[in-house]
């Protein structure tokens, strides 16, 4: 028997995480594995606010929103592992470290956010993203991020 994939839509995303638009850079929560992996859905639109700058004529997701869906999807998974009292609560970025940025995420491109927890200790929690279009990866990212306590 297939084992069931966990959905959590954007509306559910909002409730566990405190990002709001136009910084959620995630829209669904497409399968997860608690205390494991997710995989997160971004549906890159023209009508970003991001590409108004970046750039003009010639539209480019920048990278550091890219790395930003990878740490979205993992606090979204954070809190699916850890329950109820986790949600809300500020995860900061403690480090970057082996990222790459393959091939530019245009509009029209759904981005697709693969994340693995490498390990956890106490409130640190440290990660492996790789972000993927059409199946190519387009970035990738090591990084640890602390959840706060209140």
């Amino acid at each position: 028997m297939a084992e069931e994939k966990t959905i959590i839509d954007v509306q559910r995303i909002m409730e566990m995480i405190p990002h709001r638009y136009p910084f959620v850079m995630v829209d669904r929560i497409i399968d997860l594995k608690v205390d494991d992996s997710a995989v997160g859905l971004k549906n890159v639109s023209v009508n970003e606010p991001f590409f108004e700058g970046h750039f003009p004529g010639h539209p480019v997701m920048p990278g550091v929103l890219i790395v930003e869906s990878m740490a979205q999807t993992a606090a979204v998974l954070v809190v699916q592992t850890m329950g109820p009292d986790a949600e809300g609560k500020l995860v900061y970025f403690m480090s970057v470290d082996e990222c790459r940025f393959r091939k530019p995420v245009v509009p029209g491109d759904q981005l697709h956010v693969h994340v693995t927890k490498e390990r956890r200790r106490g409130n640190v929690w440290k990660f492996r993203g790789v972000a993927k279009v059409d199946g190519q990866t387009v970035a990738e990212a090591v990084y640890a991020a602390m959840i706060l306590d209140g």
